[in-house]
């Protein structure tokens, strides 16, 4: 495989691609793969609204198989109607745990722009990145609000900020992607972002080899493992009819649906493996990637 050019000098490829348990999948796109990749597509619009054991109307969760179009899948039974941030985090990290193989598609951010990283001086590793992060933002916290910590009360959110301005690489190719750090405006993703990262790195967690974080662990689908990608739905949902949902069980919908039907059409692992250049795909690694942008 060719040798991915340092996205700084003192920073080198922690070489993830070169095992042998994971298909290279650096070459072009068009790949061909043989039958489905996954046996489940579980699609998740998040919400950064509230705690992390509040019961948000806006936290989606849809699941798909082979044989089966996204079904929309209700919490645990309890007095809350709709999931919680910690419930869906437990209830992935039973779920992953288990045999079946599946690609799960959560809508927001799964890092920030190297500018945050150059200039908090983070190293460039995303595992260092998450510990920082959950240190200076505990908003898994279980009476934490992002608020709280924008706010000064909670954390030390204020070592940590980042500016609107700066726009990860894929959000700029995906066109109408918001800034990870631009609160409060339509379409925003920043506060979902800073309350789902800590989640992220319990998931990373609880589960060690059995889940791959794409791109961070490598860009291959690696066999026998479950992936966790970042999703944009806005790229794939007005493919789909509405059919009486409202806009976040639409979009959760919508990432389903697209990944099952991405895989099934023997297409998905070209997506896996997008058209860029060695220096993007180091951008790429560190930055994250929304699934489905090239």
């Amino acid at each position: 495989m060719s040798k991915i050019i340092p996205l700084f000098p003192e920073h080198s490829s922690r070489g993830n691609e070169s095992s042998g348990h994971v298909r290279d999948l650096s070459g072009p796109s068009g790949m061909k793969q043989a039958g489905p990749l996954f046996q489940l597509y579980i699609g998740i619009d998040y919400s950064g609204a509230e705690t992390p054991k509040a019961s948000l109307k806006g936290l989606r969760v849809y699941m798909a198989d082979h044989d089966n179009p996204p079904w929309e899948v209700p919490p645990p039974p309890s007095p809350r109607k709709y999931w919680t941030r910690r419930g869906l985090a437990q209830w992935l990290a039973e779920l992953l745990a288990g045999d079946s193989q599946a690609l799960v598609g959560i809508d927001h951010g799964f890092s920030f722009p190297r500018n945050y990283f150059q200039t908090h001086r983070i190293p460039l590793d995303w595992p260092s990145f998450l510990d920082d992060f959950q240190a200076h933002w505990p908003t898994d916290e279980t009476y934490v609000y992002v608020n709280f910590v924008l706010d000064g009360s909670v954390g030390n959110g204020a070592a940590r900020l980042g500016s609107p301005k700066w726009r990860r690489l894929t959000e700029k190719l995906a066109g109408a992607a918001k800034s990870v750090f631009h609160f409060d405006v339509p379409g925003s993703v920043a506060k979902s972002t800073h309350a789902g990262l800590p989640w992220l790195r319990y998931l990373r967690s609880s589960l060690g080899e059995k889940v791959h974080f794409w791109p961070f662990d490598g860009w291959g689908v690696p066999p026998g493992r479950s992936i966790i990608a970042e999703v944009y739905p806005a790229l794939w949902s007005r493919g789909f009819p509405r059919e009486g949902r409202t806009p976040d069980q639409h979009d959760a919908y919508s990432i389903a649906a697209w990944m099952r039907q991405t895989d099934l059409d023997g297409r998905l692992l070209d997506f896996f493996s997008p058209d860029l250049s060695l220096r993007e795909r180091e951008i790429g690694g560190i930055e994250g990637w929304i699934l489905g942008t090239r």
